[in-house]
C-alpha cells in the first residue's frame, strides 16, 4: 500500500527510509558505504547488481543483511559447475495422483543471491538471464511469472579463474551496476574483527515492505528530468563507442567496444534514484556522474593496446567524466 499522498512527500519518505536502511545495514557491515549505496540504488531502480571482490570482503553477508532489512522473500543459490537450469528454476514432477506438478525452484523469490555466478555453465546462466530480463521463467513449454519485486544480486571472485565460466556480455549488460569491493581500511578491519569474534549476535530490523519498494520504484520512474541532463547521459554513453563522430582520443586508442543504449537507460534511471535518496526532486548532471562508473565499467571493453599498457576501464571512464 502506497504510504505517501504526493510525489514530493514520497521523495522525502524515500530519502528517510534510505538512511534508515543504511543505518540498519551498518550494524552488520563495517564501511563499504559506496557498495551499500549502489546495492540500494539498484533495488529502488528495479534492477540487478553484480558484486565483484576477492574472498572475505563480506559480499554474501552484505546481500543477506540487505534482505534482512527488507520485508522480502530471500533465497541463496550457490553456483557450481554441476548446477543445472532445473536446479534454479524448478522442474515438473509426478505427484501422488500421477499428474505432472511444477515444483518451484529458488528463483521464485524477491531477492536472489547468485553466489559465485561465474562458476556455473552457460546453460544455467541462460536460464537466469531470462528471469533477470523478463521476470519470468520457461520450462516444459510453460511460462511462469516471478513475484515482484525481483532482484538478482550476484557475487563474483575476480582472481580465481580455474573452473569458472566468464559471463557473456549480454548477461553482464542486464546488471545495472558492476560494484567493485575493496579491502577495508585498517580501522575498519579492526572493527570487523571486534564485531565478529564474540558470541554476540547482531539483529537488524525490517525497515520497508514489498509494497513500499514497488511504490518507490514507480515514484522514481515518474520523476521529471531536464532535457540537458538526459542528453548528457546519452552523450556520455555514446562517447564510449570507438569509430564514431566526436569520439574522445582515449576511447579511440584504448576501447574495442563501447556501451549500448541500455547503459543510457541505466544512467538516467540511476541518476533519478541517486537524486531521490538525497531528497532532490529532479536529477542533475552530478547525479549522472555519481552513478556512471559502476554502470559503464562492465559495458566498455578494452582493446589489446589498453591491456598491454595496463590502462584500466576505471581510468578510461574517469577521464571521460
Amino acid at each position: 500500500m502506497q504510504k505517501f499522498t504526493s510525489d514530493t512527500e514520497g521523495i522525502q519518505l524515500l530519502a528517510k527510509d534510505y538512511q534508515s536502511l543504511k543505518n540498519e545495514i551498518h550494524k552488520v557491515i563495517v564501511g563499504q558505504d559506496k557498495v551499500i549505496q549502489f546495492v540500494l540504488l539498484s533495488i529502488f531502480s528495479d534492477s540487478h547488481s553484480l558484486l565483484i571482490g576477492v574472498p572475505g570482503l563480506a559480499k554474501t553477508l552484505l546481500v543477506k543483511t540487505v534482505a534482512d532489512t527488507l520485508d522480502l522473500d530471500f533465497k541463496r543459490i550457490q553456483f557450481t559447475p554441476d548446477l543445472m537450469p532445473s536446479d534454479i528454476i524448478g522442474a515438473e514432477v509426478i505427484n501422488e495422483n500421477r499428474q505432472f506438478q511444477f515444483n518451484k525452484g529458488p528463483l521464485f523469490a524477491n531477492i536472489v543471491l547468485a553466489d559465485e555466478i561465474n562458476r556455473t555453465p552457460p546453460k544455467t546462466q541462460s536460464a537466469l538471464l531470462e528471469a533477470m530480463q523478463e521476470r519470468q521463467i520457461t520450462t516444459a513449454g510453460h511460462q511462469y511469472n516471478l513475484d515482484l519485486p525481483f532482484f538478482v544480486l550476484a557475487t563474483q571472485n575476480p582472481i580465481e579463474q580455474e573452473g569458472t565460466y566468464p559471463l557473456p556480455e549480454a548477461q553482464l549488460d542486464r546488471f545495472m551496476f558492476s560494484i567493485q569491493l575493496d579491502y577495508p581500511s585498517y580501522e575498519e578491519e579492526v572493527a570487523v574483527v571486534k564485531n565478529t569474534t564474540t558470541d554476540q549476535k547482531i539483529v537488524t530490523k525490517k525497515v520497508i515492505t514489498k509494497a513500499d519498494i514497488i511504490a518507490y520504484q514507480h515514484l522514481i520512474r515518474r520523476m521529471p528530468i531536464a532535457d540537458n541532463v538526459l542528453e548528457y547521459a546519452v552523450k556520455l554513453t555514446s562517447s564510449t563507442r570507438p569509430n564514431t563522430s566526436n569520439t574522445p582520443k582515449i576511447i579511440q586508442d584504448f576501447v574495442a567496444w563501447g556501451a549500448g543504449p541500455r547503459a543510457s537507460q541505466a544512467l538516467v534511471l540511476g541518476a533519478k534514484t541517486h537524486a531521490a535518496i538525497n531528497g532532490k526532486y529532479s536529477p542533475d548532471i552530478e547525479d549522472v556522474q555519481n552513478v556512471a562508473l559502476p554502470i559503464l565499467q562492465h559495458r566498455v571493453i578494452r582493446n589489446f593496446r589498453a591491456e598491454a599498457e595496463n590502462i584500466s576501464i576505471e581510468k578510461i571512464i574517469k577521464d571521460l567524466l
